[in-house]
């Protein structure tokens, strides 16, 4: 009787411990970025500024870590991994991938948020594949996965620039009028990031696309 028991107790606790860690269950959530006072409020950190209103409104913290600062969020037996990567922008993929070896996050539940400038201001289109569209982050995520096939977040910050001034642009802060709508379009972003967790990513296109 007591082999009996004590065999029933080591199965369960190995059940367990499977589904804790069930790697399938676990995301990546990459917001791009470039670290510092000086791009904080800038259209090139909407994924930095994504993460952080996430953050805010759930009451998170994010701690720094090796390549970047991190946070947790559980929802529903899901663990969302929060990244912010510190190696600023051209170097994105070095923190992206050293994340996924180490949390042993399935190329599939990684989800990349950029900025993208040939969407209106805004707008949301998340692809589970593409060219990096001439984004410094997504190209070096592509290189350094050796992979174009990875789930991204693109929002949109649109084109509003004269001819030459597009890094100007995309590293200037938002205007007035664009700020007063933001805060709407990061609650939709936080829809967009438990949706991918919960419903998966094909749902989460149907869902949200041009939203």
């Amino acid at each position: 009787m007591f082999t009996f028991i004590s065999n029933l107790f080591k199965s369960n606790t190995a059940h367990f411990l499977v589904e804790e860690q069930d790697p399938m269950k676990k995301f990546l959530i990459v917001g791009l970025g470039n670290i510092g006072p000086k791009y904080e409020h800038t259209r090139h950190n909407i994924g930095f500024k994504i993460l952080d209103a996430f953050a805010k409104k759930e009451d998170l913290t994010f701690t720094t870590q090796k390549l970047g600062d991190l946070s947790t969020y559980k929802l529903k037996g899901r663990t969302f991994i929060f990244l912010k990567p510190s190696t600023f922008m051209n170097l994105s993929g070095k923190a992206i991938h050293y994340w996924m070896e180490k949390e042993k996050i399935p190329l599939e539940n990684l989800l990349v948020i950029t900025d993208d400038l040939n969407l209106p201001f805004g707008s949301i289109r998340i692809k589970t594949k593409g060219s990096d569209g001439g984004h410094n982050g997504l190209k070096d995520t592509q290189n350094t996965l050796n992979t174009t096939k990875y789930n991204r977040f693109r929002f949109g910050i649109s084109d509003a620039f004269s001819k030459g001034r597009q890094v100007d642009y995309v590293l200037g802060e938002w205007t007035d009028e664009e700020n007063e709508k933001l805060s709407e379009r990061l609650d939709k972003s936080i829809e967009v990031i438990k949706s991918f967790g919960l419903a998966g990513i094909n749902n989460t296109m149907n869902s949200y696309n041009g939203k």
